[in-house]
């Protein structure tokens, strides 16, 4: 098995947080079965550096970190093009990077 760092940023344009949270349940529940797994190891969400130290309601969510154990990074895409926050315009597709790591 091989370590990946994936960056998922959401897009910036109006409506990703709507959707975000919209499905944000959905997403939740597949990460913990993957956490369960072992194909994830440990992820967070982003948030912006200006608003993190706002009340809870005030910070404003940018994108995830995840990291994933697994035996290639097609393996990790196909992970990641699954996931809802993919299909539903959340994570932003030209930006989203994988990188493999030791």
């Amino acid at each position: 098995m091989h370590t990946f760092v994936v960056y998922a940023p959401d897009y910036t344009h109006d409506g990703t947080l709507e959707r975000r949270l919209l499905v944000r349940g959905q997403h939740l529940e597949r990460i913990k079965s993957l956490k369960e797994s072992g194909v994830i190891t440990s992820g967070v969400l982003l948030f912006d550096p200006e608003t993190f130290e706002l009340p809870d309601e005030g910070q404003k969510m940018v994108g995830s970190l995840m990291i994933f154990s697994a035996e290639t990074i097609g393996e990790v895409r196909q992970i990641i093009e699954s996931d809802v926050y993919w299909t539903a315009n959340v994570w932003d597709k030209d930006n989203l990077k994988i990188y493999p790591g030791k």
